[in-house]
């Protein structure tokens, strides 16, 4: 288990909202066999969770750990995230593996809130990938989809339509106010135009519905590891595809069609696209920037406090719309 990781690199969208003091941690660490505490340090990268890293010592060996503290999730359906990371993590994907406490349970409370332990990766994010890189993110997501095939759990699409309208609605005011009646425009076409698309055939299954360059771990040009499976839920593999085009290969700029070819590549090589798939993609990319672009305004435009927070730009994803809608 490697313990090269930097604070930035392994667990992204997440921030400290519960602290956790030393005896807290030791606690937890009690009802596992993962060894004593030696330290810890909490993490600062993102919005939804508070996470640590946690060294720890046992009789022989020294080891890192992440720990993290569930904030706003149900926890009705943190069992279903434990259960798929362990599934993937035990049938050939490089992704964290939830550690099981010593009673079996994948799950722990602290101040009344759940929280997990998983293992660390090795490698590191980075903040642009090359068309090496690129290639190879396409080929672990493939792995990704591969691995989950026969995961017999199935979560429905916390981000689908319904959340689409209900989003739409709580931002369209506030968003035309400060960034403009043509935003709060945008807004209402592009749901309209999605409302008349329909997906239910595509092949589908487990998808990571997050896999931004802050959720994925590099060696060198080669993917090391998946992390972050907290949006992860049962929708059309494409849709996966098209979420982690935005987020890796469209950064509107000179050499998109060549990232976005080389993603494709690498995950064609080994599992390829159907024809349907493919006609569906430039529309899955805008439902995708659509889906990214309403979720940061919200949180922009109703923030949350916290301890150490980091709120991303919508302005990405407005403009990542715009060019597909622009280009289709």
């Amino acid at each position: 288990m490697a313990d090269t990781v930097s604070i930035a690199a392994m667990i992204p969208r997440m921030s400290v909202y519960t602290e956790l003091s030393e005896s807290d941690i030791s606690t937890i660490l009690a009802d596992y066999n993962l060894g004593v505490l030696t330290s810890f340090e909490g993490i600062a990268a993102g919005i939804e969770n508070s996470n640590f890293f946690i060294n720890t010592k046992g009789h022989e060996n020294s080891a890192r750990f992440v720990l993290t503290i569930f904030e706003r999730m149900d926890e009705t359906e943190l069992p279903y995230f434990m259960r798929l990371m362990r599934h993937l993590a035990h049938n050939g994907l490089a992704c964290p593996d939830v550690m099981q406490r010593k009673n079996g349970s994948l799950l722990f409370e602290v101040h009344g809130k759940k929280g997990c332990i998983v293992s660390c990766l090795s490698g590191k994010t980075l903040d642009e990938l090359n068309e090496a890189q690129l290639f190879s993110s396409g080929r672990a997501l493939a792995q990704l989809h591969l691995a989950g095939a026969d995961f017999d759990e199935h979560r429905n699409n916390p981000t689908g339509m319904a959340w689409l309208e209900e989003n739409v609605e709580a931002v369209i005011d506030k968003t035309g106010t400060r960034y403009g009646n043509d935003a709060a425009q945008l807004l209402k076409d592009e749901l309209t135009f999605q409302r008349s698309c329909n997906w239910e055939s595509l092949p589908d299954g487990v998808i990571h519905g997050d896999l931004f360059v802050d959720n994925i771990l590099f060696e060198g040009d080669k993917a090391s590891g998946i992390i972050d499976f907290y949006y992860a839920h049962s929708a059309p593999y494409a849709m996966d595809i098209a979420i982690t085009l935005n987020a890796q290969a469209v950064l509107l700029s000179e050499g998109d069609d060549a990232r976005t070819e080389a993603f494709l590549n690498g995950y064609q090589s080994l599992r390829s696209l159907d024809e349907e798939e493919q006609k569906a993609l430039p529309l899955l990319l805008r439902l995708g920037a659509l889906r990214f672009w309403v979720s940061r305004l919200y949180d922009a435009l109703f923030p949350r406090g916290g301890a150490m927070t980091q709120t991303k730009d919508p302005e990405e994803y407005r403009n990542k719309l715009m060019f597909h809608r622009h280009i289709g």
